[in-house]
């Protein structure tokens, strides 16, 4: 007796045997119709995950050569939403989620990172990307290093903000 909207639960139901009017639910049949809503949303439920996250640029097009020149991102979407702004979303080739790039406005909104690496962009090919990017001009900050974790180089994006890359240590 689970009605098919899961945000409701049944206070009266019609009866045939009384021609059609309207009988009260139990309480227990309330509370059973209940438990079984609770069930249906626990088994159908999806399990929350991140799905971008916002990328502070300065500038819309300089910021997507970075990415998809340099990184060699996709651009999933480029929506212009009016007065200047624009919805841009890129990522790394095949990756489910990506960055949004949203427009910063002011000094405070532009200095977000801290100066310490943020972003952590994972490969299953260090040599393969880190040989490439270096061959388009990124700038690495710190030389490849081997951690318990895996293998990992920080290099910095147009805007100073450093990233980790790397491949990790299978276990």
């Amino acid at each position: 007796m689970v009605p098919e909207s899961l945000g409701v639960v049944q206070t009266s139901r019609t009866s045939e045997a009384r021609g059609g009017a309207t009988a009260p639910i139990s309480l227990s049949e309330r509370r059973a119709g209940v438990v079984a809503i609770a069930e249906l949303r626990q088994r159908h439920r999806m399990p929350q995950r991140l799905n971008l996250t916002a990328f502070l640029v300065d500038e819309y097009d300089s910021a997507l050569r970075f990415f998809v020149d340099k990184l060699g991102f996709e651009v999933r979407e480029d929506t212009y939403l009016g007065n200047g702004k624009r919805w841009v979303v890129v990522a790394p080739q095949g990756a489910v989620n990506g960055l949004l790039l949203a427009r910063a406005v002011g000094k405070r909104q532009r200095d977000a990172s801290g100066g310490r690496v943020f972003l952590f962009l994972e490969t299953d090919d260090f040599a393969r990307d880190h040989l490439a990017y270096m061959q388009r001009g990124v700038r690495f900050v710190e030389g490849p290093r081997h951690e318990p974790y895996g293998v990992v180089a920080v290099f910095e994006d147009l805007y100073g903000n450093r990233w980790d890359l790397i491949e990790p240590t299978l276990a």
